[in-house]
């Protein structure tokens, strides 16, 4: 049975964004970026027309909009979102789907950003944990290698669809580029899917990586084998 609420869970620098900006272009469903992240970092979040303040009015919310809609949302792991874990009415009432990046390509493009960045806001230990319990839930979270989307982004999209019972098409890899509202409480983030035009992958070298700093060494050894789980679980894209 296809479930109405449609969770996508992410590290940061993941390729989430885009695969938001992808769903924005489908009309069977409201589309709701960050909003866990939203309210960790300013407080508050807008989930169509509604306001929340707190991760439980949040989730009552999300889980209320898909009892009359479907609704999609994705959020990323750099924050911490705790209350998560004792909603079991939040974890079966979706269907969670997990991004997943390998933490070399993540942390130097994080550290690009937030040069003070922290060795838990490289997410991928959080996202193991999310993934964990909605396993202990009884729920069959789907995990989806991001260098599949932007290496095959139709097949990976498909398969994504295919998952959670939405119909396919593609028609949502192309869209118009440009700023969008959904995203303009982090829009500092999102500066290349706001100039992009479809999925894509690009590169980018930057000056600090895991090979050059020892901090971010020691945040990569870290966080592998986390990454190294969830890949093991991803699906296997044609």
């Amino acid at each position: 049975m296809t479930q109405s609420l449609l969770a996508l869970w992410s590290a940061p620098r993941s390729r989430s964004t885009v695969f938001f900006r992808m769903m924005l272009e489908r009309d069977d469903l409201l589309a709701v970026h960050e909003p866990f992240c939203n309210i960790a970092n300013d407080g508050r979040t807008e989930a169509g027309d509604r306001v929340a303040r707190t991760p439980d009015e949040l989730m009552d919310v999300l889980l209320d909009l898909s009892a009359g809609a479907m609704v999609f949302f994705k959020d990323t792991t750099d924050c911490r979102y705790d209350e998560v874990f004792a909603r079991e009415d939040f974890l079966k009432g979706a269907r969670h789907a997990f991004l997943l990046r390998d933490p070399r390509e993540i942390i130097p493009s994080y550290a690009a950003i937030r040069p003070e960045m922290a060795l838990h806001e490289v997410g991928v230990e959080y996202l193991h944990r999310i993934h964990q319990t909605v396993l202990d839930a009884g729920g069959e979270p789907i995990v989806i290698d991001s260098d599949d989307l932007v290496d095959r982004p139709g097949a990976t999209v498909r398969a994504y669809c295919d998952a959670v019972g939405l119909p396919f098409s593609e028609d949502v890899l192309q869209w118009q580029p440009g700023e969008r509202p959904e995203w303009r409480q982090s829009a500092r983030w999102h500066t290349d899917v706001s100039e992009s035009s479809t999925v894509r992958r690009t590169e980018r070298a930057y000056e600090r990586t895991v090979e050059t700093d020892p901090l971010l060494r020691r945040y990569y050894e870290h966080h592998l084998p986390f990454y190294e789980q969830l890949f093991h679980r991803r699906i296997r894209v044609p």
